[in-house]
């Protein structure tokens, strides 16, 4: 590997001292760097000469902050396919295979190819309104459709591979990929899974049933979740989300589409390191 690009977030790397540790190192070694900064809402450096086009496609991006900057760079890299190294600056970090104080380390393995690449499975959603797409968006951890107003559930039927499954009134619906299984699915009841088996988890959000739980389906099913009519008749308003962060309104009558993505996040692995063993360690953190 002999290009990088690193995405860093000044909230999480005050003064950005890792992010120059990193620069630093990578140059030393003879490697070529471009920055990118990051906040909550946009990303800088995008003015300078992209890393993106075929002659200067980088080897590598490393990214530095907690899972949902992982999450965010896996659904800006994607379609690029380049594999990703992340740096662990938040608290859990299920996605970043790095801890800060272990930079120097990995990143020798890095540059001399001590590493292997794990492909994980990727959610796109379509939003559909009067039967045109309207928005797509894809994602790592999962799409979720909720509620938008407090104290009040949603109705919504959930169709798989075109056959009605269940009408549900819930707080929402999360429909989640096996990375994503340790994240909002995890908070909401649904069950932990080995984050490169290739299935669907769908799980209820606060569902007014005692009988609604989890189901795991088969990674090439189709989801169709339909925003219904509320109890009294009137109109809906609901919205999705994709990892927490991307949103999109949703009102009676609009359909959500979930299914596998073609693309698959790549993720730079430094160490054989079993998910049990990443899995025990993080729940007892």
């Amino acid at each position: 590997m002999n290009r990088f690009l690193v995405r860093t977030n000044e909230s999480k790397d005050e003064g950005f001292k890792i992010t120059n540790t990193i620069k630093d190192f990578l140059e030393k070694n003879g490697k070529t760097v471009q920055i990118e900064v990051m906040d909550d809402k946009k990303i800088y450096g995008k003015e300078e000469a992209s890393f993106f086009d075929k002659e200067n496609r980088p080897d590598a991006v490393i990214v530095l902050g907690g899972d949902g900057t992982m999450l965010r760079a896996a659904r800006d890299f994607v379609e690029e396919e380049v594999p990703i190294l992340g740096v662990n600056l938040g608290s859990l970090g299920y996605l970043a295979e790095v801890e800060k104080s272990h930079i120097t380390e990995a990143l020798k393995k890095l540059i001399s190819g001590d590493y292997f690449i794990e492909e994980r499975m990727m959610l796109e959603g379509n939003i559909l309104r009067d039967g045109q797409s309207v928005a797509h968006t894809m994602a790592l951890n999962d799409i979720a459709v909720l509620k938008s107003l407090p104290f009040r559930a949603i109705n919504f039927d959930v169709y798989v591979n075109g056959q009605f499954l269940k009408s549900y009134g819930a707080d929402g619906v999360i429909v989640s990929t096996p990375t994503g299984s340790t994240g909002y699915n995890l908070s909401a009841g649904g069950p932990i899974v080995e984050p490169c088996a290739d299935l669907l988890v769908m799980t209820p959000v606060c569902p007014h049933t005692m009988n609604s739980r989890s189901i795991i389906l088969a990674g090439e099913d189709e989801v169709y979740i339909e925003i219904k009519d509320a109890k009294n008749g009137g109109e809906q308003a609901a919205f999705a989300m994709s990892d927490g962060a991307a949103h999109f309104d949703l009102k009676t009558g609009d359909s959500f589409v979930l299914r596998r993505s073609e693309r698959r996040t790549r993720i730079i692995k430094l160490k054989k390191e079993s998910f049990l063993e990443i899995l025990q360690k993080k729940m007892n953190d």
